[in-house]
């Protein structure tokens, strides 16, 4: 199954020698770990400087999200499903869709009571402008003259941010096995397009934990301490999938499905609101970039 892959890239992630649960387990920790340790590297530069580069990234994300649903696990689907399992690759990417709508539903119902909690009325007025869509809370904000009450719903605000990460992690760990079930070179391809779009959302986590009363390096331990849901999500993917191969190549529908909702509803609507000739010139590039380093990457893997 990983005999199609380069041996560069097989020796490098030591296909050969380290055992299959143990190379999820350890991208998967990648994808959910040291996503929010990078992420932090923007908090520590000046404000207005990371309010110009994120939303850069942003755009390079969707790219990424684009390329990896399209170029790589939807392909990669119907190939493990044959020529008469086409509908069903359908109807998988249907229910994708619709359970990712859901999702964002509750995701954003978290992130609605955690700003309400954080005192949206003291956030800066140039949050109505961000390109981060559902991270729209990538500039961090520290209110001052919080009464106890204030404070007591921005620890509130914490705790909703923990356990939403914790879950949205679990499940980017499934979609990291599904892709190394099927074979390694679409598990590495997946762990770095759902690496590219947790940075921008860490930033924003990040900041709303600190915002909520904790010192920094704490609020990074907690935001490192919820990529473990990733890792937990990806074992118990291992094993549930491991047992019904015939299963897999829908369960990749459903991941592209997600990727694909992600970069259509969530990422891309907010690049939408800087509408200016220059900016929506780079977001192009920026997009056409992250499909063509996915599609780079699957070129390599593949020769």
């Amino acid at each position: 199954m990983w005999s199609n892959g380069s041996a560069a890239l097989d020796y490098l992630i030591g296909a050969r020698t380290v055992p299959l649960l143990l190379t999820i387990m350890l991208f998967a920790a990648f994808g959910g770990i040291a996503s929010a340790a990078f992420a932090i590297v923007f908090l520590w530069v000046r404000e207005e400087h990371s309010a110009v580069i994120l939303p850069h990234f942003v755009s390079f994300a969707t790219g990424a999200l684009l390329g990896a649903a399209l170029l790589a696990l939807l392909p990669e689907a119907m190939q493990g499903a044959g020529p008469t399992g086409g509908h069903r690759i359908g109807l998988a990417l249907v229910a994708g869709l619709g359970v990712f709508f859901v999702i964002e539903k509750l995701v954003l119902w978290w992130h609605a009571h955690a700003h309400e909690s954080a005192g949206d009325a003291r956030a800066c007025p140039q949050h109505a402008d961000d390109d981060g869509g559902p991270n729209s809370h990538l500039h961090p904000h520290v209110g001052h003259g919080h009464s106890g009450h204030d404070h007591a719903r921005d620890h509130a605000s914490g705790v909703l941010v923990l356990v939403g990460d914790s879950l949205h992690n679990a499940l980017d760990g499934v979609l990291i096995a599904a892709a190394f079930l099927a074979n390694m070179q679409l598990g590495v391809l997946t762990t770095l397009a759902v690496a590219a779009h947790e940075i921008p959302h860490r930033v924003g986590d990040f900041a709303i934990l600190v915002q909520a009363g904790l010192s920094r390096p704490r609020a990074l331990l907690l935001n490192l301490a919820t990529g473990v849901a990733s890792v937990l999500g990806a074992a118990l993917a291992y094993f549930g999938l491991r047992e019904a191969q015939q299963a897999l190549p829908y369960v990749l529908a459903f991941a592209a499905a997600g990727f694909l909702y992600i970069a259509v509803a969530g990422l891309i609507p907010g690049l939408h609101r800087r509408a200016d000739a220059r900016t929506s010139g780079i977001q192009v590039l920026l997009i056409a970039a992250g499909i063509a380093a996915i599609a780079g990457a699957e070129h390599l893997t593949h020769r």
